[in-house]
């Protein structure tokens, strides 16, 4: 596996953890990589539940207001990815 192959990979599994994530905190079957935390009906409240779920995972302190200002799982999976070493 090269460098690159391994960080889509991890970045890949980041973004189907939010996902899965975001689907149960919002209870949202239909929802997308793409899909935006506000137009989804996410709150305060729903984003303290996603951080709360990323520590449980990652065990990584995910600041709540990451949620708020990457709204969608793929934009919060690559500031996520970055910021807290999963790799």
């Amino acid at each position: 596996m090269t460098p690159n192959t391994a960080t889509v990979t991890v970045a890949t599994d980041i973004v189907e953890l939010l996902v899965g994530i975001f689907r149960d905190v919002l209870r949202l079957p239909e929802l997308t990589p793409e899909t935006d935390f506000y137009e989804a009906g996410g709150d305060s409240l729903t984003a303290f539940q996603i951080t709360g779920r990323l520590q449980e995972h990652l065990g990584a302190d995910v600041p709540v207001s990451l949620v708020f200002a990457y709204p969608t799982p793929r934009e919060l999976a690559e500031v996520v990815d970055a910021d807290y070493g999963t790799a």
